[in-house]
């Protein structure tokens, strides 16, 4: 008889898990709230002047929110479009965190609010990287004789 202990469950480590990383992937609910707490972080940092000096006059996008199964916490992934200088804001977001949660307690109808965990987010970083990769003379030569390859196979 086999059984299955349930080490498969969820990715390995605390960052799957503040992420929401199932293997069968997040819950519609899930994603439901994940936009909705993404929707309002938006807005907050869209219409809010922070008294935290780091954070004075830096326009944040937030990206995509992550939330853990029991919608404890949740994972923010945020960038400034143009620049690549996410990494810096990380501890003034960490200091400004307890006032979005209690920003996000105020707009979001919710039995617990999530404790909030900033991220950046280098999904564009990585997409203009392969680009640029695709587009070098090397590739663009490596596709052509592949190209050719079929055509003299046709």
């Amino acid at each position: 008889m086999s059984r299955k202990n349930g080490s498969g469950s969820k990715v390995a480590g605390p960052a799957g898990y503040l992420a929401g990383l199932a293997p069968s992937g997040p819950s519609q609910r899930q994603l439901r709230v994940g936009e909705e707490v993404r929707r309002v972080l938006a807005e907050v940092f869209a219409r809010t002047t922070f008294r935290d000096p780091d954070l004075v006059d830096v326009d944040l996008t937030v990206t995509e929110v992550r939330l853990s199964p029991d919608f404890r916490h949740a994972t923010v992934f945020i960038t400034r479009l143009g620049r690549s200088d996410v990494a810096e804001l990380l501890p003034a977001l960490k200091r400004v965190a307890p006032w979005l949660r209690t920003q996000l307690a105020h707009k979001i109808r919710a039995r617990t609010v999530p404790e909030l965990h900033f991220q950046p987010d280098t999904a564009l970083d990585t997409a203009m990287h392969m680009d640029t990769l695709l587009r070098s003379p090397e590739v663009q030569r490596d596709l052509n004789a592949a190209s050719e390859d079929e055509e003299s196979e046709d």
